[in-house]
Protein backbone atom coordinates (compact mmCIF):
# COMPACT_ATOMS: atom_id res chain seq x y z
CA UNK A 1 0.00 0.00 0.00
CA UNK A 2 2.94 2.32 0.62
CA UNK A 3 3.75 2.23 -3.09
CA UNK A 4 0.31 3.35 -4.30
CA UNK A 5 0.17 6.56 -6.34
CA UNK A 6 -2.01 9.41 -5.10
CA UNK A 7 -4.33 8.88 -8.06
CA UNK A 8 -6.10 6.17 -6.08
CA UNK A 9 -8.81 7.44 -3.70
CA UNK A 10 -7.72 8.64 -0.30
CA UNK A 11 -9.74 6.09 1.65
CA UNK A 12 -7.91 3.30 -0.20
CA UNK A 13 -4.49 4.66 0.79
CA UNK A 14 -5.29 5.23 4.47
CA UNK A 15 -3.76 3.26 7.34
CA UNK A 16 -7.11 1.61 8.03
CA UNK A 17 -7.24 0.41 4.42
CA UNK A 18 -3.74 -1.00 4.69
CA UNK A 19 -4.73 -3.00 7.76
CA UNK A 20 -8.08 -4.08 6.29
CA UNK A 21 -6.55 -5.31 3.04
CA UNK A 22 -3.80 -7.17 4.91
CA UNK A 23 -6.53 -8.78 7.03
CA UNK A 24 -8.58 -9.77 3.99
CA UNK A 25 -5.60 -11.11 2.08
CA UNK A 26 -5.72 -14.19 4.32
CA UNK A 27 -9.31 -15.02 3.34
CA UNK A 28 -8.56 -17.02 0.17
CA UNK A 29 -6.41 -19.39 2.23
CA UNK A 30 -9.06 -19.59 4.95
CA UNK A 31 -11.58 -20.69 2.32
CA UNK A 32 -9.53 -23.84 1.73
CA UNK A 33 -10.53 -25.08 5.18
CA UNK A 34 -11.33 -28.79 5.26
CA UNK A 35 -14.26 -27.96 7.53
CA UNK A 36 -15.90 -26.11 4.63
CA UNK A 37 -15.65 -28.63 1.78
CA UNK A 38 -17.65 -26.69 -0.81
CA UNK A 39 -15.68 -23.50 -0.27
CA UNK A 40 -12.47 -25.53 -0.36
CA UNK A 41 -13.42 -27.18 -3.64
CA UNK A 42 -14.29 -23.85 -5.28
CA UNK A 43 -11.22 -22.03 -3.96
CA UNK A 44 -8.43 -24.57 -4.17
CA UNK A 45 -7.36 -24.32 -7.82
CA UNK A 46 -7.34 -20.53 -7.78
CA UNK A 47 -3.95 -20.39 -6.02
CA UNK A 48 -1.73 -21.92 -8.72
CA UNK A 49 -1.20 -22.59 -12.40
CA UNK A 50 1.03 -25.55 -13.26
CA UNK A 51 2.34 -24.19 -16.54
CA UNK A 52 4.00 -27.45 -17.62
CA UNK A 53 0.63 -29.22 -17.74
CA UNK A 54 -0.48 -26.94 -20.57
CA UNK A 55 2.10 -28.74 -22.75
CA UNK A 56 3.23 -25.58 -24.49
CA UNK A 57 -0.25 -24.49 -25.47
CA UNK A 58 -1.01 -20.77 -25.12
CA UNK A 59 -3.09 -19.58 -22.21
CA UNK A 60 -6.82 -19.62 -22.91
CA UNK A 61 -8.73 -16.37 -23.37
CA UNK A 62 -11.02 -16.94 -20.37
CA UNK A 63 -11.83 -19.44 -17.64
CA UNK A 64 -14.34 -21.42 -19.68
CA UNK A 65 -11.87 -21.82 -22.54
CA UNK A 66 -9.19 -22.82 -20.00
CA UNK A 67 -11.43 -25.55 -18.60
CA UNK A 68 -12.08 -26.80 -22.14
CA UNK A 69 -8.35 -26.75 -22.94
CA UNK A 70 -7.54 -28.78 -19.84
CA UNK A 71 -10.12 -31.38 -20.86
CA UNK A 72 -8.67 -31.48 -24.38
CA UNK A 73 -5.23 -32.14 -22.88
CA UNK A 74 -6.60 -35.05 -20.87
CA UNK A 75 -6.42 -33.35 -17.51
CA UNK A 76 -8.64 -31.13 -15.37
CA UNK A 77 -8.63 -27.45 -14.49
CA UNK A 78 -8.42 -28.46 -10.85
CA UNK A 79 -5.10 -30.20 -11.51
CA UNK A 80 -3.70 -27.43 -13.72
CA UNK A 81 -4.98 -24.53 -11.63
CA UNK A 82 -6.81 -21.31 -12.44
CA UNK A 83 -4.72 -18.58 -10.79
CA UNK A 84 -4.58 -16.17 -13.78
CA UNK A 85 -8.35 -16.19 -14.12
CA UNK A 86 -8.90 -15.75 -10.39
CA UNK A 87 -6.75 -12.61 -10.42
CA UNK A 88 -8.53 -11.27 -13.51
CA UNK A 89 -11.95 -11.91 -11.96
CA UNK A 90 -11.18 -10.21 -8.66
CA UNK A 91 -9.50 -7.28 -10.39
CA UNK A 92 -12.68 -6.71 -12.36
CA UNK A 93 -14.82 -7.10 -9.23
CA UNK A 94 -12.67 -4.44 -7.59
CA UNK A 95 -13.06 -2.24 -10.68
CA UNK A 96 -16.86 -2.50 -10.41
CA UNK A 97 -16.70 -1.59 -6.72
CA UNK A 98 -14.46 1.37 -7.58
CA UNK A 99 -17.06 2.43 -10.18
CA UNK A 100 -19.64 2.46 -7.39
CA UNK A 101 -17.28 4.55 -5.28
CA UNK A 102 -16.94 7.08 -8.10
CA UNK A 103 -20.72 7.50 -8.11
CA UNK A 104 -21.23 7.37 -4.34
CA UNK A 105 -17.88 8.55 -2.92
CA UNK A 106 -19.14 9.01 0.65
CA UNK A 107 -20.74 5.58 1.02
CA UNK A 108 -18.76 3.70 3.70
CA UNK A 109 -20.23 0.32 2.74
CA UNK A 110 -18.88 0.65 -0.79
CA UNK A 111 -15.50 1.62 0.62
CA UNK A 112 -15.52 -1.46 2.83
CA UNK A 113 -16.40 -3.63 -0.16
CA UNK A 114 -13.45 -2.21 -2.09
CA UNK A 115 -11.12 -3.18 0.74
CA UNK A 116 -12.50 -6.72 0.95
CA UNK A 117 -12.10 -7.23 -2.78
CA UNK A 118 -8.62 -5.71 -2.66
CA UNK A 119 -7.61 -8.36 -0.13
CA UNK A 120 -8.47 -11.09 -2.63
CA UNK A 121 -6.62 -9.25 -5.39
CA UNK A 122 -3.53 -8.94 -3.18
CA UNK A 123 -3.52 -12.64 -2.37
CA UNK A 124 -3.73 -13.86 -5.96
CA UNK A 125 -1.35 -11.19 -7.30
CA UNK A 126 1.27 -12.13 -4.73
CA UNK A 127 0.80 -15.87 -5.24
CA UNK A 128 1.72 -15.11 -8.84
CA UNK A 129 5.05 -13.60 -7.74
CA UNK A 130 6.07 -16.78 -5.91
CA UNK A 131 7.47 -19.03 -8.67
CA UNK A 132 6.47 -22.26 -6.95
CA UNK A 133 2.79 -21.34 -7.45
CA UNK A 134 3.40 -21.60 -11.20
CA UNK A 135 4.82 -25.10 -11.59
CA UNK A 136 4.29 -28.81 -11.06
CA UNK A 137 7.47 -28.61 -8.97
CA UNK A 138 5.61 -26.66 -6.30
CA UNK A 139 7.05 -28.43 -3.26
CA UNK A 140 10.09 -30.31 -4.47
CA UNK A 141 10.79 -31.65 -7.94
CA UNK A 142 7.74 -33.62 -9.08
CA UNK A 143 8.05 -37.41 -9.06
CA UNK A 144 7.68 -39.44 -12.26
CA UNK A 145 3.99 -39.98 -11.46
CA UNK A 146 3.48 -36.22 -11.12
CA UNK A 147 3.09 -36.24 -7.35
CA UNK A 148 4.96 -33.88 -5.06
CA UNK A 149 7.66 -35.14 -2.70
CA UNK A 150 6.65 -32.50 -0.14
CA UNK A 151 10.16 -31.30 0.63
CA UNK A 152 9.05 -28.10 2.37
CA UNK A 153 10.71 -25.75 -0.10
CA UNK A 154 7.39 -24.06 -0.86
CA UNK A 155 6.90 -22.97 2.74
CA UNK A 156 10.53 -21.88 2.93
CA UNK A 157 10.00 -19.51 0.01
CA UNK A 158 6.65 -18.27 1.34
CA UNK A 159 8.24 -17.43 4.69
CA UNK A 160 11.23 -15.48 3.37
CA UNK A 161 9.81 -12.01 3.98
CA UNK A 162 9.23 -12.76 7.66
CA UNK A 163 12.38 -14.83 8.15
CA UNK A 164 14.65 -12.19 6.60
CA UNK A 165 12.66 -9.39 8.26
CA UNK A 166 12.19 -7.42 5.06
CA UNK A 167 10.65 -4.00 5.70
CA UNK A 168 7.60 -2.63 3.92
CA UNK A 169 9.16 0.81 3.50
CA UNK A 170 12.19 -0.70 1.75
CA UNK A 171 10.02 -2.83 -0.51
CA UNK A 172 7.94 0.18 -1.54
CA UNK A 173 10.85 2.61 -1.97
CA UNK A 174 11.35 4.10 -5.45
CA UNK A 175 8.73 1.87 -7.04
CA UNK A 176 7.32 3.08 -10.36
CA UNK A 177 3.69 2.01 -10.55
CA UNK A 178 1.94 2.01 -13.90
CA UNK A 179 -1.31 0.30 -14.90
CA UNK A 180 -1.36 -2.55 -17.38
CA UNK A 181 -2.82 -1.95 -20.82
CA UNK A 182 -4.67 -5.26 -21.19
CA UNK A 183 -5.47 -7.22 -18.06
CA UNK A 184 -5.28 -10.90 -19.02
CA UNK A 185 -2.33 -10.58 -21.42
CA UNK A 186 -0.40 -8.76 -18.68
CA UNK A 187 -1.32 -11.48 -16.19
CA UNK A 188 -0.10 -14.16 -18.59
CA UNK A 189 3.18 -12.29 -19.05
CA UNK A 190 3.60 -12.13 -15.29
CA UNK A 191 3.04 -15.88 -15.01
CA UNK A 192 5.59 -16.58 -17.73
CA UNK A 193 8.17 -14.33 -16.09
CA UNK A 194 7.68 -15.98 -12.72
CA UNK A 195 7.79 -19.46 -14.20
CA UNK A 196 11.21 -18.74 -15.69
CA UNK A 197 12.51 -18.39 -12.12
CA UNK A 198 11.61 -21.90 -10.96
CA UNK A 199 15.11 -23.27 -11.56
CA UNK A 200 16.58 -20.28 -9.72
CA UNK A 201 14.48 -21.20 -6.68
CA UNK A 202 15.85 -24.73 -6.70
CA UNK A 203 19.38 -23.39 -7.04
CA UNK A 204 18.75 -21.78 -3.62
CA UNK A 205 17.26 -24.86 -1.98
CA UNK A 206 20.03 -25.31 0.61
CA UNK A 207 20.24 -21.56 1.30
CA UNK A 208 16.49 -21.55 1.96
CA UNK A 209 16.98 -24.18 4.66
CA UNK A 210 19.79 -22.14 6.26
CA UNK A 211 17.99 -18.80 6.23
CA UNK A 212 19.36 -17.82 9.65
CA UNK A 213 22.70 -17.31 7.90
CA UNK A 214 21.43 -15.91 4.60
CA UNK A 215 23.72 -15.71 1.61
CA UNK A 216 23.74 -12.58 -0.57
CA UNK A 217 22.06 -14.60 -3.32
CA UNK A 218 19.18 -15.52 -1.02
CA UNK A 219 18.73 -11.95 0.19
CA UNK A 220 18.79 -10.66 -3.38
CA UNK A 221 16.21 -13.21 -4.48
CA UNK A 222 13.91 -12.42 -1.56
CA UNK A 223 14.13 -8.68 -2.13
CA UNK A 224 13.57 -8.97 -5.88
CA UNK A 225 10.50 -11.18 -5.50
CA UNK A 226 9.03 -9.14 -2.64
CA UNK A 227 9.55 -5.87 -4.48
CA UNK A 228 7.98 -7.36 -7.58
CA UNK A 229 4.99 -8.47 -5.50
CA UNK A 230 4.60 -4.88 -4.26
CA UNK A 231 4.92 -3.46 -7.76
CA UNK A 232 2.57 -5.98 -9.36
CA UNK A 233 -0.13 -5.69 -6.70
CA UNK A 234 -0.01 -1.90 -6.83
CA UNK A 235 -0.14 -1.96 -10.63
CA UNK A 236 -3.23 -4.17 -10.51
CA UNK A 237 -4.93 -1.82 -8.03
CA UNK A 238 -4.18 1.15 -10.28
CA UNK A 239 -5.44 -0.82 -13.28
CA UNK A 240 -8.71 -1.56 -11.49
CA UNK A 241 -9.10 2.12 -10.63
CA UNK A 242 -8.53 3.19 -14.23
CA UNK A 243 -10.91 0.50 -15.48
CA UNK A 244 -13.61 1.73 -13.12
CA UNK A 245 -13.89 5.03 -14.98
CA UNK A 246 -15.20 3.15 -18.03
CA UNK A 247 -17.54 0.71 -16.28
CA UNK A 248 -21.27 1.52 -16.67
CA UNK A 249 -23.47 0.82 -13.68
CA UNK A 250 -27.03 -0.43 -14.27
CA UNK A 251 -29.85 2.08 -14.01
CA UNK A 252 -31.63 0.09 -11.32
CA UNK A 253 -28.68 0.35 -8.93
CA UNK A 254 -29.29 2.82 -6.12
CA UNK A 255 -26.85 2.91 -3.23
Amino acid sequence: MKALPEELPEFFRAVFAENAIAHGAHDPDLARNRGAPNAREAEYAQHYIDVELLQGRPFAKNLRAHIELCAELGTSYHKVGTLPYALAEWTERLAIAFAEHRKWPDNPIIQSKCLVYAGFVAHYAQDMCQPLHLTVHFNGRAKSDGSSPGTGIHENVDALIERLELKADDLAKDQEITPVEELLPAIFQQVEAGHRLVDSVYDLEEELKNYREPTPALVDFANERAREAVRWTSAIYLTAWRMSDEIPLPGWLNR
